[in-house]
Parts: structure tokens; sequence; C-alpha cells
């Protein structure tokens, strides 16, 4: 059962408590920054500044030898099954590469192949990379794309087609159960393309046990990989060797420096590698790994639950229009709050150490990255939110004004 703070001292007596305390060291966040953006950019772990360094340190000493002397060359596999863990695979089911919209592309033109109808699905309300890449495929393709009201995209495996879907929707936090999606589609001969962009590092996952054939997601959010690091492509051991990537690139060969003319594509997810492997962002993406080390994703994603709970509780409290859902286990790490002037508001909070983000038209999302989060932190920033709101310090020139990312 989770207990909910009514006070500020019950939210230092829960971070006492707190067995996730310790990994808080393990993170550079300048002192008096309240960090409620992990969902959207995580914050740099110590580890991956170091391990960013070392390969700097290896490409001044060892030049071109790095690739075997630094092992570069395996990195993007052996980052990629210390992020099988997190999401519940195998090993040899995830490698790093490229970016999510590119392998959501990679990921649902493949799909095509294994599915009843060529047709692809999608909901209105899904992160705009997903819908954009949807609508290409079908224009490229001279499909059908299918798009269904928010919330319909289980009925829209009827089709028989493939579904791009979200584990978690990026603007109100809506958790899918993909083991309950993942038989609908066995039912119709449909194929779903799972982001896992706002559920790595902060749901308990269970990919292969659920079933879960395909997914990509990214790895700055919670997984604190650095701004622009590349994302990880899942592919299920069962349909690994029965698809092949429509961008197959010399990584993705089985022998890369035979340089033959003829693409023999390897063995599980590394077949969908690209290009030559972005090893700097990769480092430090290694490096921010650390931080889950002996960490169960259970005790990660109870904490984020129980942060997004005390944060609900502190806005229903403020009488704020909430967009996410109440229960724990239906959200994710991250909550959505109906502010009219929602924009000011951040840029207020921002200016007294409290960083949250504006999604347009009205939406403010407060993420609760359970790794370096205090319950008493969280308390803090409902406090100032609701100081902001009162007293509308938030109407002032230099807050209206805008910047090109919110």
């Amino acid at each position: 059962m989770i207990q909910i703070a009514t006070s500020r001292e019950d939210a230092a007596a829960l971070d006492a408590e707190d067995p996730l305390a310790a990994r808080r060291g393990q993170f550079g966040i300048p002192a008096g920054t309240i960090y409620l953006v992990g969902h959207s950019l995580g914050p740099q772990p110590t580890a991956a500044r170091q391990k960013a360094q070392a390969a700097m340190d290896a490409w001044q000493h060892d030049l071109v030898r790095g690739w075997n002397t630094a092992d570069w060359i395996d990195l993007a596999d052996r980052t990629g099954a210390r992020i099988a863990r997190l999401i519940g695979a195998e090993a040899v089911s995830v490698t790093v590469t490229d970016n999510v919209s590119v392998n959501l592309f990679k990921l649902a033109v493949a799909a095509l192949s294994l599915a009843r109808q060529p047709v692809i699905a999608i909901e209105d309300d899904e992160f705009p990379t997903d819908q954009y890449i949807a609508a290409e495929i079908g224009r490229l393709l001279g499909l059908d794309v299918r798009r269904a009201a928010p919330g319909e995209g289980f009925a829209a495996l009827g089709t028989g087609g493939v579904l791009i879907k979200s584990a978690v929707n990026y603007r109100s936090a809506e958790v899918a159960d993909i083991a309950a999606y993942e038989e609908e589609a066995r039912r119709h001969g449909a194929m779903i393309v799972w982001d896992l962009s706002h559920a790595t590092g902060v749901r308990a996952l269970s990919l292969e046990a659920d079933g879960a054939l395909m997914a990509t997601g990214c790895t700055y959010k919670y997984l604190n990989g650095g701004p622009g690091a590349p994302a990880f492509v899942y592919l299920a051991r069962d349909i690994a060797n029965r698809v092949s990537s429509p961008l197959p690139g010399w990584m993705g060969h089985k022998a890369p420096f035979a340089f033959d003319a003829m693409y023999e594509p390897r063995d599980g997810a590394a077949r969908f590698a690209s290009g030559t492997p972005p090893i700097l962002s990769l480092s430090a993406l290694d490096g921010a790994l650390d931080a889950f080390d002996g960490v169960q994703m259970s005790a990660l994603q109870a904490k984020a639950e129980a942060l997004g709970t005390l944060a609900i509780a502190r806005a229903c409290a403020l009488g704020l229009d909430m967009r996410s859902p109440a229960e724990g286990h239906r959200r994710g790490g991250h909550i959505s709050l109906r502010i009219n002037d929602g924009y000011p508001v951040v840029q207020a909070l921002a200016a007294q150490g409290v960083l949250a983000d504006f999604r347009a038209p009205e939406t403010v999302r407060l993420g609760f990255s359970p790794l370096f989060l205090t319950y008493a932190q969280v308390w803090d920033a409902m406090e100032a939110l609701g100081e902001i709101l009162q007293s509308r310090s938030w109407d002032r020139p230099e807050f209206h004004r805008r910047e090109k990312v919110t």
C-alpha cells in the first residue's frame, strides 16, 4: 500500500526509509534544483561522464585501434544487453542503434511481412513522430493508414495490420497492457511495434513474458543517456530471423569486414543495426546504466508510482485539472496537469529551481525519476507551484517569452 505524505515531515520520513536513496549520489544535479523532467531528459550520471571521457582518451591515444583495444565494435550489443534486463528481454534480443524515428520505420516496415493485412494503424494521441512515421510508410508503400481515436488502438488490431503503440502515453502517462494487446494481435494476425520511450527505466516491463515481438525506445529519458543518446531495438527471438531491416547497413551484416557486395544479416536484434555506432554517446549511455546495477525494476516502479501519487494528492488539493490516471499501476513516471497559462507557470517554477516541462496547448508535465528524486522535493515543488498560482507571480513579461524548446 502506498503511503501518501500529508506534511513535509512525512515526506522526509519516507526519504529516510527509501531503499533507493543512495542512488541519488550517482548524479551530478546542481544544488538547489528539483528536477522534474527526467521523463524528458535525464540528468547526468557521474559514470556517464567518466565513460565518455574514457572513450575520448582512447580516441586520442589509440586512434583507429580503439575499435579493437577499447572494444568499440561490440559496444552497441553490450549496451543493448544491459538494457535487455530493464525491459524483461533476452540479451541477444536488444541492440542500440539509430534513433526512435528511424527504428520505428525499420520495425514497422519489417512487421508488415508478418502481418495478415498490409495496413498501418495508429492512435490520434500518439507522439507526433510515431504518427509521422506511420503516415510516411503508408505514402511510400501505398498502404492504408488507419487512424484510431485515442484508446481505440486495441480495436484497430482487428484489421490484422501493424499497430504502432506507446507503452506509456507521452502526454497522459496512461499505461498500455502489453500482454493483453499482444494476445489480441495474435488473434487477428496483427503485429505491434511498441514505443517504450516513456516506459524504459521507470516501469517493470516484461516484454518476453508478455509476448511482445518488436519494440524501440529512447535512452535519454529515464535511462539518463544524455541529449540525443542513441535508441535501442528489441526483436523477439521467435521472429528475429524471419524479418529483415528495410535499411540494411554494414553493421547489421553477419561479416561487415568481409565487405561482401550482397547483404547477409546477423542473427537476432543486431540485424537491425545500420551504420557505424556513435561511440562517444554510446559510452556515456553505458556509464549511465551503471546507476541501474543491482536495482530491481519493481522497486523503481513502486517509487515512481508513490512520488506521482503524492504529487497528484497535492495537485488535487490545489484544485488543478488532472490529465493522468490517479491509480499508480495505470500511470507511467509522469503526470500531466491542465493549466491554461502553463508555459509562463513552468518558467516561474524554473526561476525557483523547479524544472518541469510544458506541452502545447495547455499541459504541464511533472516527471518522477525514482533514482534521484526525493519525496521532500516533490512536496516542495508542489508547494512552489501552489504559491506561484495563488500569487500569480507567473504573469511577468520574462516568463511569457517563448524559447524554442518548451
